[in-house]
């Protein structure tokens, strides 16, 4: 016997119990097997393992279908739950682009150029590079990418990695253990997991090592197998660590590494791992490298103005 309190995140429960509770009642006869109730945004569920995973799916399927379309009918509920929603399969094509559904039903999608590039070289190659200045949207495409790949069951986990290199900051002088001195250096993963994925569903899934967000130096000898992961900010690893990284990878596994060339905060002297691995890797099948530039910038209007300006300066150096 299993007890599972699921969180009505992303639809009002008004929504999904439906009027009169006309939705509630046709989930219970739906899965006879569960014992559910009902208060405000949470749905307590208590019955055998199985049943509640797969009554946990069909609601997912239905706020997701709701997120997307913005309507929940008793026939729509029927179809979502009783055929895995093939029947509603719309063939409007201004969604065929679209990454995920985030939060509050806002739309995710690859919006410039490069993104577009990154995503269509995605489908082809295991292992990518996405290179350029900052504001480009490198990584939360990624991100993005790797949400779709773990909602469509690609992947069983998504693993988010960072450098934590000082960048005028000492961390010893920093407050806090170990991983609240790190946090900061890992804080824009969060970010955009916070835009895709509902807050107390991240936390879920933090807590259960579905995702998982942890500096670099975490990946040694382990093997990545079956999941999705993301190393950020690669300008900032040494030869070594990068070589050490694209190693850990294992069967069924996608691997997205961003980076800025032009930020390194490495000491002199010492190598960038990524400008080494550009150089040695790029011609090998099965690797993709997409380079972002200012056109992909989709932050404030000043910061392709800004990049542009520095980008002068060094040329001129």
């Amino acid at each position: 016997m299993m007890e599972k309190v699921v969180y009505l995140e992303g639809i009002d429960p008004v929504v999904l119990y439906g009027i009169n509770n006309i939705h509630f009642e046709f989930l219970k006869k739906a899965f006879p097997k569960l014992r559910m109730i009902g208060r405000g945004d949470e749905l307590r569920v208590m019955g055998d393992d199985a049943e509640v995973s797969r009554f946990e799916e069909k609601i997912q399927a239905i706020i997701d279908y709701y997120q997307k379309y913005n309507s929940l009918t008793i026939e729509e509920l029927e179809e979502l739950v009783l055929e895995n929603g093939r029947g509603l399969l719309k063939s409007d094509t201004e969604t065929d682009d679209v990454l995920v559904y985030g939060n509050e039903g806002r739309i995710i999608k690859a919006r410039t150029v490069n993104q577009i590039k990154l995503v269509e070289e995605y489908r082809n190659n295991d292992l990518l590079f996405a290179i350029g200045p900052a504001g480009t949207g490198k990584t939360y495409t990624a991100i993005a990418l790797a949400v779709r790949a773990w909602k469509n069951r690609e992947v069983q986990r998504i693993v988010l990695t960072r450098p934590a290199v000082e960048a005028g900051e000492k961390l010893g002088f920093l407050p806090g253990d170990v991983k609240e001195k790190l946090d900061p250096y890992l804080q824009p993963l969060y970010d955009a997991l916070n835009d895709m994925i509902p807050a107390r569903k991240l936390a879920g899934l933090l807590e259960e090592g579905i995702i998982q967000i942890a500096p670099l130096a975490y990946m040694r000898g382990r093997t990545l197998s079956n999941a999705f992961v993301i190393l950020d900010e690669a300008q900032n690893t040494t030869v070594n660590q990068l070589k050490m990284f694209l190693t850990r990878m294992g069967k069924n596994a996608k691997f997205i590494v961003t980076g800025d060339i032009t930020q390194i905060d490495l000491p002199e002297k010492t190598a960038s791992g990524l400008i080494v691995a550009l150089n040695l890797l790029q011609n090998i099948p099965g690797i993709s490298v997409v380079e972002f530039d200012v056109r992909d910038i989709i932050r404030h209007r000043l910061v392709k103005y800004i990049v542009e300006a520095y980008s002068k300066k060094k040329d001129n150096n």
